[in-house]
């Protein structure tokens, strides 16, 4: 099982939660909030082959960090994934709402350019913007909108552009989220845990606590935890395989 979107670079022990996610034979994609976090986060990756590590430009840091978009271009070749990036449009964050705008189409824009990069795609209160920006850039066919939340319509239409969705244990304990998931193409979803920021019992969900999004997939699903661990495998390999 792979966690498709996760901090790793932020827990308060991130070498310990390294080791424990190896022994434990979960993957990860630990993604950055700057390209100048990029060197310190891939060294947890060293020697740790379940760990993948992602280059991005979260939307909530893009009005104070957009010049590092000259070291996200250089950085680029050495990955082939990318997160997390997109926008936000929370009432906090739109005053930086101009360089959101001008950073994620550079990053939509360089990745399209290097062609087989995966994404996973930040969309708060801004996920029509958020289809509207991929929709200039009809190239980039594995894009992973993380913890999505925008409108049943809007599921669709991302899943009419090709868009996957990842999907964690706090998207699957209240009502709407779960409204929301059961909108999207079972062949569409992959699994996270958003770490260490979303948590369960007040405690930082970790890597291996996917296995509460699988249980929850089940239950949303009416099917075995088997069936439904079966689903997610596949997906990631087709995801992977692009």
């Amino acid at each position: 099982m792979i966690d498709f979107h996760c901090h790793l670079d932020l827990y308060p022990n991130p070498v310990a939660v390294a080791d424990e996610l190896e022994r434990r034979g979960v993957g990860v994609l630990s993604v950055t909030t700057t390209p100048a976090a990029w060197a310190g986060t891939t060294r947890l990756a060293k020697g740790r082959p379940l760990i993948r590590t992602a280059l991005g430009l979260h939307p909530e840091l893009a009005g104070a960090r957009y010049r590092e978009l000259h070291l996200f271009d250089r950085l680029l070749p050495e990955t082939r994934f990318v997160g997390e990036v997109g926008l936000d449009g929370s009432p906090r964050h739109l005053s930086s709402w101009d360089s959101q705008i001008q950073v994620f189409d550079h990053v939509l824009r360089s990745c399209e350019q290097a062609g087989g990069k995966v994404l996973s795609v930040h969309s708060r209160l801004a996920a029509s913007q958020v289809l509207g920006c991929l929709d200039r850039y009809p190239g980039l066919d594995k894009v992973v909108l993380h913890w999505f939340s925008g409108t049943k319509a809007e599921v669709r239409r991302a899943a009419e552009r090709g868009c996957w969705f990842s999907v964690g244990p706090a998207m699957l304990t209240g009502a709407r989220g779960r409204s929301l998931v059961s909108e999207i193409p079972t062949d569409r979803l992959v699994v996270e845990t958003d770490g260490p920021f979303a948590q369960k019992n007040r405690r930082p969900l970790r890597p291996w606590d996917v296995t509460d999004a699988i249980d929850g997939l089940a239950d949303l699903w009416g099917s075995t935890r088997q069936h439904a661990a079966q689903v997610v495998r596949a997906n990631e390999s087709a995801l992977l395989s692009l």
